[in-house]
């Protein structure tokens, strides 16, 4: 089981990842709002599609990780965020 963070600076686009991700099998996938260090805030909160892959029953849990964690990174550059590929 392999965790992913997709961190997006807009709600909307966090969302429309998480539902993309889920059409195409991922079980595992959640937003959640995520407080960055330093932040005091909750204006200042981003945004994050927490991706758990290869759990039960998770059809596109059988991709290589690594093809996964570069498509993570680019979603998250296209949409002006940042990827972390271990967020345990």
């Amino acid at each position: 089981m392999t965790e992913h963070l997709i961190v997006f600076p807009d709600r909307d686009d966090a969302e429309r990842v998480a539902d993309d991700l889920i059409d195409e099998g991922y079980l595992e996938v959640r937003v959640v709002r995520e407080a960055l260090a330093g932040e005091d805030d909750g204006e200042d909160h981003e945004w994050a599609v927490h991706v758990v892959e290869g759990g039960a029953g998770d059809s596109a849990g059988d991709a290589p990780t690594t093809g996964a964690r570069e498509r993570f990174a680019a979603l998250a550059e296209e949409l002006d965020g940042w990827y972390d590929p271990d967020p345990v």
